[in-house]
């Protein structure tokens, strides 16, 4: 069965721009918010307060958080191809909840199921294409998959932010999501193909000496928590950026309008992050791969701070609210796809599905703590102090990596493998 099968990125082209479309399609799903939901809380169900704003990002961190955890296992038994059609039906019901949604937390709750739709189907594109290229360009390949979900986040956020200015947000967000859905369940369905030959594969040429049982999740969770310092290094950073992120994507919405910016203006200030990030992780992922992991996310995160702090600074006013955005973009591009490479590098094929799952749990708790943190610190405190604490935060994260981590290997494909056991 693996004799057909070839690892590499120009050998499995077909496939993993298929999987680079679908990608873009599940970011989609998400980017339509980021202009438009924060929004749509305080003017169509008149909510006051940050944190109740915030609680769909955080029910949106739970459910995802925990399916990236059971998903990572789950993937080697019942196939990756089967998990990334099921989050792609589980998203169907979104926008048909957005839609008639009553009180806000029919949209707490859709937001819930999106999380699982992000935690299945990301989770697989991401997992799928590393199947696909094997070792040697493996931080390429993530800065493409990345690049391509991140554009569709910033592509929805902008186009969305721009019609919401013509029609109503709500409307606008329905339409649109449902649409995203049904495609990229389409694409799945009668496109994608399973990676399990490649998987093992590349644990028969590379890794033969090595346990060729799946871990469990138990052993999975301690080996990528605490145990392995280049692992929980990474799981930590990860959690941190996500932090960020959920501030960006629930709180700068709403601080950009206390200080009466457009929705247009909103908009596109919401599309410059994910925009930057999306395009400059193409050569960031690539360049990991050249000079290893362990540079790119220590600078990476001391730069999100940075950005996070002009942005604190900023008073809400359009230009350098713009600058934040885009060194923000910047500094989330050299860590984003070099810590998925990072976690990859440091295990066997066989338990890269669990360990980068347990790493995706981490990394979307993220969204609960950011959204928990940025929204009861602004109620209490004020915008500018929200978004100064996760600056803070975040550069404490880069200096846990420059102590805890190992020293990265300057090639990709020249991994430390941590025996992460079979059950």
């Amino acid at each position: 069965m693996t004799a057909a099968k070839r690892l590499g990125l120009r050998e499995n082209a077909a496939q993993f721009s298929l999987l680079l479309a679908v990608n873009a399609f599940v970011g989609a799903m998400v980017g339509l918010e980021r202009s438009t939901l924060p929004l749509v809380g305080g003017e169509g169900f008149g909510l006051g307060s940050s944190a109740a704003v915030l609680s769909f990002i955080v029910a949106f961190g739970v459910a995802k958080a925990l399916t990236n955890l059971f998903a990572g296992t789950a993937a080697a038994r019942a196939g990756r191809r089967r998990l990334l059609i099921a989050g792609w039906v589980i998203a169907l019901p979104v926008p048909l909840m957005i839609a008639v949604a009553p009180s806000w937390g029919w949209i707490v709750a859709a937001n819930a199921l999106l999380g699982i739709n992000q935690g299945l189907a990301w989770s697989m594109t991401v997992v799928m294409k590393i199947d696909l290229v094997g070792p040697k360009r493996r931080g390429l390949a993530l800065g493409l998959n990345e690049s391509a979900g991140y554009g569709g986040v910033a592509l929805a956020a902008g186009l969305s932010g721009w019609l919401a200015t013509e029609y109503a947000a709500r409307d606008v967000l329905v339409i649109a999501a449902a649409a995203i859905a049904v495609i990229g369940l389409l694409l799945s369905v009668l496109f994608v193909r399973d990676t399990a030959g490649h998987v093992a594969l590349e644990q028969a040429r590379d890794h033969a000496q090595a346990d060729d049982q799946a871990p469990g999740l138990r052993h999975a969770f301690a080996q990528a928590s605490y145990r392995d310092p280049a692992l929980r290094s990474c799981s930590q950073a990860g959690l941190v950026n996500n932090l960020n992120d959920a501030l960006a994507w629930g709180l700068v919405p709403l601080y950009l309008a206390a200080h009466c910016a457009s929705v247009g203006t909103i908009g596109l200030i919401a599309a410059l992050y994910p925009g930057v990030w999306s395009v400059a992780q193409i050569a960031t992922g690539h360049w990991s791969d050249q000079v290893g992991r362990k540079p790119l996310i220590v600078g990476g995160m001391l730069v999100q701070s940075a950005a996070l702090t002009l942005l604190a600074l900023s008073d809400g006013a359009t230009t350098p609210a713009a600058a934040a955005a885009i060194l923000l973009g910047l500094g989330t591009a050299l860590v984003y796809p070099t810590l998925i490479a990072a976690m990859s590098d440091a295990v066997t094929p066989i338990a890269r599905a669990a360990v980068v799952g347990v790493y995706r749990f981490w990394r979307d708790s993220g969204y609960v703590a950011g959204g928990l943190i940025a929204g009861t610190v602004a109620d209490a405190l004020g915008f500018s102090a929200a978004i100064a604490i996760v600056a803070g935060l975040t550069a404490a994260s880069g200096l846990w990596v420059l102590v805890d981590m190992p020293p990265t290997p300057a090639l990709a494909g020249s991994p430390r493998p941590v025996h992460v056991r079979g059950n």
